[in-house]
């Protein structure tokens, strides 16, 4: 079977990445052939302009603007992500017009499109939002699927009508967290369930395989692992305390100068330390560590797919429900860190992975069988 793949853009989030491996890795295990119909977002108006506003007040404390790189600048920082991507998903150039869509759809016919998953359904994340619900596609013989679509927030951010009418044309509409199966029934008047993230339909060991494979021989820098998206002054006071509480080295696995901070001067001056590592390199990082620190939802699945002690700082821009949603289901809300708090919690609680790992096994057979049988029958 031929498959099409809508996601977030395959740019350098680590988890968009990862997520769209894990997916493409079940179908093609499958025996389908795959691939994921990439786009590029910053072109368009007038999402240039939002995507450059918003860039703008991050930046504004630091007193620059975003610096646009070079091809050859934007090849150096990124040959490790190109290099992941290049070689293990299969996807499309990136599309930045509508009738690139268009144009895929009519010259390769694919038997099912899957969108999802990521924050692929959540409006000012994504300038393509018609695309995820297959307005591009016309009425023919084909499987719609939705497989872990995620609105990444438990509010309804949609204005346009039309999507109401698409998405009663797919064959299954599955969502990646509790909340999702509310807006889905209350706007949309359909039913949806609830699925694991498509990183999690992968074991800890096809990872240490992926790590295998791609394994540069450098070992990690610390063993107290922290991903935050959002840093601030008392995040970074919390981590140092941590880090001499229980006396680990703190380590990230990203750029000194990540994409929205960087300047001209950082990438002209001292390009190396704007290189983002490997996806392969950020998962082997988590499994090394002995503790983790996060405010990202990926960073968060792949510590409890590595059984790893963890801890999410709260990341309310982001949207809370993707946290919530999945902790709730493994009765690990009090993971959840309030560094705000004047309470300092035992950070190497342990976890029960025994009946961790069981709940997971659980839903990962429920979410697969609904994926399988949607494709085989629609």
């Amino acid at each position: 079977m031929r498959i099409g793949i809508l996601t977030q853009a395959l740019r350098n989030n680590y988890g968009g990445l990862l997520q769209n491996y894990a997916l493409q890795t079940v179908l093609r295990n499958w025996g389908n052939d795959v691939c994921t119909l990439d786009w590029d977002w910053v072109d368009r108006h007038p999402y240039k302009t939002y995507f450059r506003s918003i860039l703008n007040i991050i930046l504004r404390n630091n007193h620059h603007k975003p610096y646009v790189l070079t091809s050859a600048e934007d090849a150096i920082i990124h040959q490790h992500v190109y290099h992941f991507r290049n070689t293990f998903i299969s996807c499309t150039d990136k599309f930045k017009t509508d009738r690139e869509f268009t144009s895929y759809e009519r010259n390769n016919i694919p038997n099912a499109y899957i969108v999802g998953s990521d924050q692929c359904w959540r409006p000012k994340y994504n300038p393509f939002q018609g695309k995820m619900f297959l307005d591009f596609v016309p009425k023919r013989d084909v499987k719609r699927i939705a497989y872990a679509a995620s609105f990444g927030t438990d509010s309804w951010e949609f204005t346009d009508s039309r999507y109401f009418k698409l998405i009663q044309a797919f064959d299954l509409v599955t969502v990646r967290e509790s909340t999702g199966v509310d807006l889905c029934r209350e706007h949309f008047g359909i039913k949806a369930h609830h699925v694991l993230d498509p990183t999690m339909l992968l074991d800890k060991e096809d990872y240490i395989k992926l790590i295998k494979a791609e394994d540069d021989g450098l070992p990690s820098q610390g063993n107290l692992f922290y991903y935050i998206l959002d840093p601030n002054l008392k995040i970074k006071e919390f981590i140092d305390y941590a880090g001499q509480k229980y006396g680990m080295t703190p380590f990230m696995v990203l750029p000194k100068y990540k994409e929205e901070y960087r300047t001209k001067e950082h990438v002209k001056n001292c390009i190396n330390e704007c290189i983002y590592p490997s996806p392969v390199r950020w998962i082997k990082g988590i499994m090394d560590a002995k503790l983790a620190i996060v405010d990202s939802f990926h960073g968060m699945v792949f510590s409890i797919i590595f059984n790893k002690p963890f801890w999410v700082i709260c990341n309310t821009s982001r949207g809370m429900s993707r946290f919530s949603s999945l902790l709730g289901q493994l009765d690990l809300e009090n993971r959840i860190l309030d560094i705000n708090g004047t309470s300092r919690p035992d950070l190497l609680e342990p976890i029960d992975w025994q009946r961790i790992n069981g709940i997971l096994a659980q839903k990962k057979e429920q979410s697969l069988e609904l994926l399988s049988y949607a494709l085989k029958n629609g």
